[in-house]
């Protein structure tokens, strides 16, 4: 890790983590997190301890009792931040896909004011088939529809700042809420950051990401998204 990268960050910054049946991965996630933030686990209704080994690991726990999606325990944990007084929250994944020895790499763009979204970039053609093409289709296709590029459009790895969560409206509560996110800084006129982060893969568990239903949730949202932007135009 550079020494120029500060562990640290004058901003209170919450580190977020979304889980559901992660009780095998989570407690390792949490306790890597914490070697630079506090963390919140959402557990969306796991049935297998996933909230107790949290609690294990040092993370503070607020639990959904049935199974709600990602979006939704993401919306559970930032009004949870937001009423706890907090300047932004750092959003990774509980399983395992999101390193936190690089939330300094965040923190330092935070602190060089990189954005109100800052988003973890990572590098296609190290994914799996079929991401490393369905991956790159879905970026090209939101940029088309928001008329700018955006370099990786679902990178859960991420941090939002008060100012964004406190103007966000948002609507969505599976996987296509990191998109919708995207959308609502860029129609806020929020300034979007990127740092590069791993691609990580291969390790050993399902996907909860539903091919055919998610998929259907983006290129629908994406749809919304151009749509909204081609009637501001002619509005304008």
């Amino acid at each position: 890790m550079s020494e120029t990268i500060p562990k640290t960050t004058t901003h209170r910054v919450l580190a977020l983590i979304p889980a559901w049946n992660e009780a095998p991965r989570i407690g390792r996630i949490v306790e890597g997190a914490r070697a630079f933030l506090p963390v919140l686990v959402v557990d969306d209704g796991s049935t297998d301890g996933t909230a107790e080994v949290a609690r294990a690991a040092g993370a503070t726990v607020v639990q959904h009792p049935h199974n709600r999606g990602k979006g939704a325990a993401l919306k559970t944990g930032f009004a949870w931040a937001l009423e706890h007084g907090y300047d932004a929250v750092l959003t990774l994944d509980a399983d395992g896909q999101h390193d936190p020895t690089e939330i300094p790499k965040f923190l330092a763009a935070l602190e060089a004011g990189a954005g109100d979204l800052i988003i973890g970039r990572r590098e296609f053609r190290r994914m799996p088939w079929p991401r490393w093409w369905s991956t790159p289709l879905g970026t090209l296709l939101l940029s088309l529809a928001l008329g700018r590029y955006i370099p990786d459009n679902q990178s859960g790895y991420r941090i939002i700042t008060r100012r964004a969560l406190e103007a966000f409206h948002l609507t969505t509560t599976g996987f296509e809420m990191e998109v919708e996110m995207i959308a609502e800084a860029v129609r806020l006129g929020l300034p979007i950051g990127w740092v590069p982060i791993r691609t990580i893969y291969g390790i050993g568990k399902p996907s909860y990401f539903h091919p055919i239903k998610d998929t259907l949730r983006f290129l629908r949202m994406v749809w919304w998204i151009g749509k909204r932007r081609r009637l501001a135009r002619r509005s304008s």
